[in-house]
């Protein structure tokens, strides 16, 4: 029987937690996304984990049974990767970065020749972020980097290299009526129908709505798009507006979207991110220096010093 070691990695939250609602935001998933996880291990293996209640969820004796496993099987399974990676990078391999739709062109032969000079015999494999997980693929470790236009509290629960801070703004169709304005305050979009993310992006999904300065005000949803391209279709054709990294406006510019900044909306930390428990590898610090040397992203952010790539001399900043 074959088990994807992150619905493994959704049950021991949900047991340790001891609810759905926690172990979802410690996961960055949406609570029906962990629900359909938890409901498919239980379907893999015919057996009920969980006694569900409204005061949480309480493990089974065929959920502490596995529960007493499911540590030393998920560690068993990092060991294994971090072995063969190791064993891999004695004679170069490749290193997985993933990136933001509509933002690759941020990185440029100049940042990948950069990379091949610093590490001989290594490639960089580039892999579009999927919308479905919230985790860019770093969960499960199928890409080892990605990069992120993100709030700075995620540096809580991952490892960043920072490249920069950059304002979010919001896109439009070429005719609506704030298109002529040069900037636009955050409250003048707040009726405005939103083009939004699915729903399994989790916190991404809340991020790019500008859940947090709404200040509880509900969200009109116009539009749900699975991909970039879905996205823009949905701003054009008037079916809603969204915010987006400053980065579209001058590297994916078009006739039909006019990108505004929007005055009132807090700005991304840009970096590269990696899980908390990965020990950066020598590549990864040489792909965060090689993005420094070839990458421009709005205002400098500094490092604390000993993060991959940070010059000894940065002095810290404040990650609260």
């Amino acid at each position: 029987m074959d088990v994807d070691t992150r619905l493994l990695r959704s049950f021991a939250a949900v047991c340790e937690e001891g609810q759905l609602t926690a172990a979802a935001a410690r996961l960055f998933v949406s609570q029906p996304t962990l629900t359909k996880q938890i409901r498919q291990l239980e379907t893999l293996l015919g057996v009920e984990l969980f006694e569900r209640s409204r005061y949480g969820m309480t493990p089974t004796r065929a959920g502490l049974a596995l529960a007493a496993h499911a540590d030393a099987l998920m560690a068993g399974w990092e060991e294994a990767l971090r072995a063969t990676r190791a064993a891999a990078a004695e004679h170069g391999s490749t290193l997985r970065v993933g990136f933001e739709g509509g933002i690759i062109n941020v990185m440029t032969q100049r940042t990948v020749a950069d990379f091949a000079r610093r590490m001989p015999g290594w490639q960089v494999e580039l892999r579009q972020n999927n919308w479905f997980d919230p985790t860019s693929g770093l969960a499960t470790g199928e890409i080892d980097l990605t990069l992120w236009h993100a709030p700075p509290s995620l540096a809580r629960r991952y490892g960043v290299a920072a490249l920069g801070e950059e304002p979010r703004c919001v896109a439009l169709p070429a005719g609506h009526r704030l298109a002529g304005r040069a900037v636009i305050d955050f409250e003048e979009l707040l009726d405005e129908p939103f083009v939004a993310i699915p729903h399994e992006s989790g916190h991404w999904r809340d991020y790019w709505l500008a859940v947090r300065e709404r200040g509880g005000r509900p969200v009109r949803i116009g539009a749900v798009a699975h991909n970039t391209d879905e996205w823009l279709a949905a701003v054009v054709c008037g079916q809603g507006v969204g915010f987006a990294p400053e980065t579209m406006s001058r590297l994916a510019p078009r006739e039909d979207v006019a990108y505004r900044p929007v005055r009132g909306l807090s700005p991304s930390q840009v970096g590269l991110y990696w899980p908390k428990d990965r020990t950066p590898t020598p590549a990864m610090a040489a792909f965060v220096l090689s993005c420094r040397a070839t990458v421009g992203l709005g205002k400098r952010v500094l490092e604390h010093a000993g993060a991959p790539g940070a010059d000894p001399g940065d002095r810290p900043q404040d990650r609260t």
